[in-house]
């Protein structure tokens, strides 16, 4: 499968229902960028075209990993044009299977996400092989001027790192997040507007040319919350303190309690202790 047969088959699988309901879903997505494809076929077409473009004994390879012309050629033909196109790429991630190759093609994908569709739910497993180097990689990935590479961190911390790889560190790099750093909206600008991204030269710079970003700061208070909501209910222990000693912004110390009180997997003697401590 070529990048122009993969689109052809995009918009053959076009649900415009779909397409009405997700993209408010996304807010900041350009509606030009959505051709309305539901989640579970993309999947199915990821797989799909991964395995499609594996390469034969005795093919052209473009790496020991085993990606494959075709596929390596969509990966570099960066920014996509098509929502779509972004989660196909982002899912198969997840299909390499070489630590090395994995990485590479994660980081060079990670500077063009552009919404929180894209960054969430994805677990390149093959990132596990070698875990100091993943953390290192995430270590710097938190501290970011790049907002969603940011948002990328901390989910990789809360999917992968939060039960048997667990290190009471993570809450502490996850707290040193500057949220304030992504504050770049001016008054009266719309969320992920150009104009809004030139406000603030660090987030300018982390963002090729071509991608917008939608309410950086939010997406990534909101991830920073999520972490230390799930936190609270894996690890309560080594997270309360966190809450008790206010070491969140207000906004997101207040979202992470509302979130643990709304979970199921945290006891009704600590959401009641969590209400006590609303700021």
């Amino acid at each position: 499968m070529t990048h122009a047969e993969l689109v052809k088959k995009l918009f053959e699988n076009q649900d415009l229902k779909y397409k009405a309901f997700h993209g408010p879903l996304v807010p900041g997505l350009n509606l030009d960028s959505l051709i309305g494809v539901r989640v579970p076929q993309l999947r199915k077409m990821a797989k799909e075209f991964f395995a499609s473009g594996s390469p034969r004994a005795g093919s052209a390879k473009t790496s020991g990993s085993g990606v494959a012309p075709d596929v390596a050629k969509f990966m570099d033909a960066l920014p996509h044009k098509y929502f779509e196109e972004n989660h196909i790429h982002s899912m198969m991630l997840e299909h390499i299977k070489d630590f090395d190759e994995c990485l590479a093609r994660t980081e060079q994908f990670l500077p063009y996400i552009d919404n929180w569709a894209i960054c969430d739910g994805k677990k390149p497993r093959a990132l596990l092989k070698d875990v100091p180097q993943f953390l290192k990689r995430i270590q710097e990935w938190v501290k970011s001027d790049h907002p969603y590479v940011v948002r990328f961190g901390i989910n990789m911390l809360m999917d992968l790192f939060l039960d048997d790889r667990y290190d009471p560190k993570f809450l502490k790099w996850v707290a040193a997040v500057d949220t304030a750093k992504f504050n770049s909206l001016p008054s009266g600008s719309p969320n992920g507007s150009a104009a809004a991204m030139v406000a603030n030269p660090r987030v300018a710079a982390a963002t090729p040319a071509g991608v917008t970003l939608a309410n950086p700061e939010y997406y990534v208070q909101m991830e920073v919350a999520w972490y230390f909501a799930t936190a609270l209910a894996k690890q309560w222990d080594d997270a309360v303190p966190y809450i008790e000693k206010r070491k969140l912004d207000p906004w997101t110390h207040n979202k992470a309690i509302q979130k643990s009180i709304e979970s199921f997997r945290v006891t009704d003697e600590h959401k009641a202790y969590l209400r006590t401590l609303k700021v």
